[in-house]
Parts: C-alpha cells; structure tokens; sequence
C-alpha cells in the first residue's frame, strides 16, 4: 500500500477551511495564501477538496476536480446537488491515495484545504473525519478553521444553531479547531442590532441570557425545554469559542493565523524559520486568540 511507504518522521501543517455555504471559505483560502506568502514568507499550497468549486480566485496545487465534478456526478448518476456532493466526498475516500500522491509531489509547503459547504460532511458524515484521519496518522498536523458568518450573531435562534453546530463538527472531526466568526466588519457595522457586547458572543458567556432571549421569542419560546437541553449540552462541553475575522484585515489574519499554528503545533516546531516566523508575528503586534477586540472587530 503506498500508505505504508509515507515515513511517520516525515511532518506536514496546515488547516481545513471549513463552513456553512457563504461563509468565506473560498475567499479566505485566496487571502490567507497571499498574506502568508507575502507577508510571512511562508511557503503555501491551496488544496481545493470542494468539487463543485468552479470560482476559486486562486490556482490550487490539487484539484478534486481532477478526479470526480459535482456536475459529472449530477448528469452522470442523476443526483441532486447534496446528494452528488456526497458521492464525491466517498469517492475521495475510496481514492485516498489518489490524494496522498498529490500532497507527496509538494516538498516543503504548508497546506490549505479548501472544503465543501455541506455541514452534513462534518455533522455526521464519516468521509472528512477518515481522510484527515489517516493524514493525520503519517505526519500531517492539521487544524480545523470553521467559519461561519458573523451576521448569525443577531438572532438568538441563529446564534444557538451556529453554537451546536461547532459543537457537533469538533466532537466528529476529532482535530484541533480553530472557529471563526467571518465578515466582522458588516458585523461592526450592525452592531446596533447585538442583544449583547461582542464578547459574549466570541467567548460563548454564560449561556442562560441566551435562553431568556430564546424563551422570549415568538417562535422559540414554544420549546423551552429544548431550548434548555441545548443550552446545557453546550455549557457541558464548554468548548465553543470564536475569533472575529475581516479578511481584508491584515492583523485579523494574523490572529486566526496564531491561534491556527498553535492549535496544529507549527508555532511549536523546530526549524529556524519557522522560529523567526513566529519573532516577526509579535513584533507587528499581533493579536492572539484570547485578546480582547471588541474596540474595532478585528
């Protein structure tokens, strides 16, 4: 098997960018690539994984597409488009090594994966989680960067769907998580509509004003009792936190780009380039995952 061939010693970093369609995904892939080549002097690579994704806005280095299409699978096998979207993601599977192939041909280059929008592929869906998986177990050390939109802020239903969907996708994907609120500066701009201050909403606090909110509501007040389940299921976990990003900002960049290299442990690697990397992060002042940025959103 040409897994077996893959040298364990051998070590890889990047981030699965992942997120309800609308999010940004695609745009932050095209960003952050530019920003670390440019700015940081890091050598990365896009790997686009989403098969309907026909507007990328960059050249990847690997392209699903190459493989299987969701418009291929559509005619092909007369699917709807989540259901065609679901073939290709266990066709890829079933052709891993098609991929691993692909990453071996790149030497030396961190690793953007450019991901489907569907949340079922990361809710339940047992595909994502066994690639990255078996990534994982030779050497590539990853981290999931869950986007949603920051505009689901304000709604308390929206905002208590946005929470247990990060929740589900940590608990099934099994990586390191990174969550990310996108396109903080419109939130900025409606920042009048907010039931509460921005950290309360990055820093998921105590979730009981949340269920007052909830049982008000002329919808949501008809399950409170759910809505308590779910509240308390995700105070349980107490995992759920996010980071507000611009990505027109280049020190929002770096502060998912911090909290991202600590979670996958490139911060933590040994190599004088990286080292320097990580000198150059602090002297431009940037802002890690745990600082305050309530005074401009980014």
């Amino acid at each position: 098997m040409l897994t077996k061939r893959v040298r364990v010693s051998e070590t890889f970093f990047g981030q699965l960018v992942i997120g309800p369609p609308g999010s940004g995904k695609t745009t932050y892939c095209a960003e952050v690539q530019k920003f670390y080549k440019d700015k940081l002097n890091r050598k990365c690579e896009i790997i686009n994984l989403d098969p309907a994704n026909d507007n990328m806005g960059y050249k990847p280095a690997v392209d699903i597409m190459e493989l299987v299409s969701l418009s291929d699978v559509m005619i092909d096998l007369n699917l709807g488009p989540n259901g065609a979207l679901m073939y290709c993601t266990e066709y890829l599977e079933e052709n891993y090594d098609w991929l691993l192939i692909k990453l071996r041909t790149i030497k030396d280059s961190y690793f953007i994966f450019d991901m489907p929008g569907q949340v079922e592929l990361y809710t339940h869906h047992g595909a994502i989680k066994n690639i990255f998986g078996k990534l994982q177990d030779i050497g590539y050390h990853l981290c999931v960067v869950h986007m949603v939109d920051s505009h689901y802020c304000s709604d308390p239903t929206k905002f208590i769907s946005t929470l247990l969907l990060s929740l589900s996708t940590m608990l099934q994907i099994g990586l390191p998580h990174v969550n990310v609120l996108s396109k903080a500066d419109i939130l900025k701009k409606h920042s009048e509509n907010l039931d509460f201050g921005l950290d309360y909403y990055t820093d998921v606090l105590n979730l009981e004003y949340l269920l007052e909110l909830l049982n008000e509501g002329t919808f949501s007040s008809k399950f409170k009792k759910l809505n308590a389940a779910i509240v308390g299921l995700i105070q349980d976990y107490s995992l759920v936190g996010f980071i507000p990003m611009d990505v027109r900002s280049e020190r929002s960049l770096l502060a998912v780009k911090n909290a991202v290299d600590k979670a996958n442990g490139y911060v933590y690697g040994g190599g004088e380039e990286r080292s320097m990397q990580a000198l150059l992060s602090c002297a431009v002042g940037a802002r890690t995952e745990n600082e305050r940025v309530d005074t401009d959103y980014v």
